[in-house]
């Protein structure tokens, strides 16, 4: 994700659409979008800031309430598909995509990767 416009510049932009210049006129003088200056006017009007909105942040699971049981039911059958544990959800009134699912298992460092334990059967 990019960096938003700095603080400096979100200030002229607004300065100028206060002493009224459209916000088209400013977009063009300072060579950013219209729709742009418009929310930076619309935010100045509303909070008296023209700082931008915090970037990022934490990221809340769905899955948080059902950890120790998706930790129990991985430990039990390792091997066990995601879809699979999707269904399962599913069933516990849980629905998720597969996506949630394994953000939650990579936040637990759980991986399924194959490894000597679990190895393809070899050409006989």
């Amino acid at each position: 994700m990019t960096k938003p416009y700095s603080e400096d510049l979100r200030t002229r932009v607004v300065a100028a659409v206060v002493t009224g210049a459209s916000c088209r006129d400013a977009a063009k003088r300072f060579s950013i979008g219209v729709s742009s200056v418009v929310r930076w006017a619309q935010r100045f009007r509303r909070t008296g800031s023209v700082a931008a909105k915090p970037m990022g942040g934490e990221r809340n699971s769905r899955l948080k309430d059902e950890r120790d049981w998706l930790l129990a039911r991985i430990a039990a059958a390792p091997d066990l598909p995601l879809h699979d544990i999707r269904r399962e959800l599913a069933a516990r009134n849980v629905r998720v995509g597969y996506g949630t699912i394994w953000r939650f298992f990579a936040k637990e460092k759980i991986t399924f990767k194959k490894n000597r334990v679990r190895r393809r059967a070899g050409p006989a």
